[in-house]
């Protein structure tokens, strides 16, 4: 999941991580969000968006979250499609179990707010998150033209 609507948008890139997975011979599925009803607004759960959504979260067993990191903290995008993750559909957790890689990307210096978030997010939704989150700064500055991040070993780190 990514957490932005723009167009050149670096967490929308999580291409590169799904492309990284494939080769691993993991199979890959990326949600777009630009559907998405506000939660509990009427008939939200009837949507397709939302229902797709779901469908994804039952069907993976990890999943990697991208968000950008606004205001210090997680998207407003990226915070919708988490709340249309229910706790418990149907007596299952869609989550429960599940891997959880969080990476978080910014326009300015290195921090690790939103993928703190993300990974407390995680662990309320009984997911398991990876030790090593991953926070790019200065995101423009990291990837190509064709959307492939940089090798540079700068481009990562981790809050724990």
């Amino acid at each position: 999941m990514y957490g932005s609507l723009r167009e050149r948008s670096y967490s929308r890139l999580v291409e590169d991580a799904a492309c990284l997975l494939q080769r691993m011979a993991c199979e890959t599925r990326i949600f777009d969000p630009s559907d998405l009803p506000l939660p509990g607004a009427p008939g939200d759960d009837d949507r397709t968006a939302v229902r797709e959504l779901r469908e994804h979260a039952f069907w993976s067993e990890g999943m990697v979250w991208c968000s950008p990191e606004r205001h210090g903290q997680v998207s407003g995008v990226m915070k919708l499609q988490i709340d249309h993750l229910p706790l418990s559909l149907g007596g299952m957790r869609p989550t429960q179990g599940r891997t959880l890689a969080v990476k978080q990307v910014s326009g300015g210096s290195q921090s690790f707010n939103a993928v703190n978030t993300l990974r407390l997010l995680g662990r309320w939704m009984r997911m398991v998150s990876i030790p090593n989150p991953s926070s790019v700064a200065k995101a423009f500055q990291e990837f190509d033209e064709a959307g492939r991040m940089s090798p540079r070993p700068t481009m990562s780190g981790s809050s724990m």
